[in-house]
């Protein structure tokens, strides 16, 4: 067989005997030969290394266990981010955005100082009084918590109770605030009202800007006891 197809490749054209050659050793190496390769060999899966590109019905019991061991902590590690966003967004919300916030409040008290002409004239222009929480040493670090508590009283009322510094072109003051969130029922629309604002300047006297004492209608007026009955 093999000298018959070398006879007719020399019996052809001398142009057209590589092309027969070449197409004779092709046929001859292809004998025997099977279409199936056999498939490399793959890495063990682990939770290190698993990228999901393994189907699972080809994991091994040892496998599964390791894709389901990344997968769990793949979702715990989601589940705690959600977790710590969702703490961030809610201090955000109650202490800066919030109309109860503290900083709300803080600003407030601050603009209202800025307004007050007892005030201007002994701190200063209005436009150069700054405010801030507990004084220190660096003098630029002026962006300090500020001191405020809060807590209920024995009438299931809110108080709010802080205080702060404020610095103008002639002095420097503190500023005492107390504000009271009356109950629903007393129909003063569940709002903080002030009990009092203050300011104290060294060498002077205390001035008010909000005394709710000196108010005979207010809601944040202090209450006393007698024969069981609240008086204002």
């Amino acid at each position: 067989m093999n000298s018959l197809r070398y006879t007719t490749v020399l019996n052809c054209p001398a142009t057209l005997r590589p092309i027969l050659a070449a197409r004779l050793y092709a046929t001859q190496t292809g004998l025997g030969t099977t279409s199936g390769a056999p498939r490399p060999r793959r890495k063990t899966v682990t939770p290190f290394n698993d990228d999901g590109r393994v189907a699972w019905g080809e994991l091994s019991a040892g496998e599964k266990v390791a894709r389901t061991t990344q997968q769990t902590f793949n979702f715990s590690f989601i589940l705690l981010g959600a977790v710590l966003t969702g703490g961030v967004a809610y201090v955000m919300y109650t202490e800066v955005f919030s109309l109860d916030s503290k900083t709300v409040h803080f600003n407030k008290a601050v603009n209202q100082i800025k307004k007050d002409s007892r005030c201007t004239d002994l701190l200063g222009d209005s436009k150069k009084i700054t405010a801030y929480g507990e004084p220190t040493w660096n003098k630029w670090a002026r962006a300090r918590p500020i001191a405020s508590t809060t807590r209920k009283d024995q009438y299931g009322r809110e108080h709010l109770i802080m205080h702060f510094n404020v610095e103008g072109p002639l002095n420097n003051g503190v500023v005492n605030l107390h504000k009271i969130k009356p109950l629903a029922e007393s129909g003063s629309g569940g709002e903080f009202v002030y009990k009092y604002l203050t300011l104290d300047v060294k060498g002077h006297q205390r001035i008010y800007l909000e005394n709710a004492d000196a108010t005979l209608d207010s809601p944040a007026k202090s209450k006393t006891k007698l024969f069981g009955i609240s008086w204002r």
